[in-house]
């Protein structure tokens, strides 16, 4: 597989496209929560119970995952629960811990949702070679590292102008 030849853009024209995806993701989210009578902050959650696969979450590894707090994700995770997409489990290592995980019938919801979309992603990546997907996937790993720590900083009251 070769790359294609892209014409060049700045630093400020990428931020500029980010912006634009991050703020239709937004929008997407929101449908697609509604779609499954969830909220966002839910389907987040669950799009991290998914994606554990065999490995099932705790309740603090959610909130680390997501930036919440973990009172935060026990409302998360019993709203999931009572939506029934998913069910707490005894830890098998530490039985004072419960682990997250999907009910199978409202994951083959979720993933009839998303299908779509990944495969069109998949047909995106498809166009690069893989050193590209390899520099993309490097990029959003350490942008999430950024994003936490900017929120940290949000969270703190440190960034940004004083309040009028």
């Amino acid at each position: 597989m070769h790359g294609k030849t892209r014409p060049p853009v700045t630093a400020g024209e990428a931020i500029t496209l980010m912006d634009r995806f991050v703020a239709l993701g937004h929008v997407g989210q929101q449908e697609m929560a509604q779609l499954l009578g969830l909220n966002v902050t839910d389907l987040t959650c669950l799009g991290h119970v998914l994606g554990a696969g065999e490995n099932p979450l705790s309740a603090g590894d959610l909130a680390e995952l997501t930036n919440l707090t973990t009172g935060a994700v026990t409302g998360v995770i019993n709203r999931l629960e009572r939506a029934g997409y998913a069910h707490r489990r005894p830890d098998p290592a530490d039985r004072r811990r419960v682990r997250v995980v999907p009910d199978p019938a409202a994951t083959a919801r979720v993933v009839a949702v998303y299908e779509p979309f990944y495969a069109r992603l998949a047909t995106v990546f498809a166009e690069y070679t893989p050193d590209e997907v390899a520099v993309i996937a490097d990029w959003f790993g350490r942008v999430t590292v950024e994003m936490r720590a900017h929120l940290a900083e949000v969270r703190a009251g440190e960034p940004g102008p004083p309040a009028p």
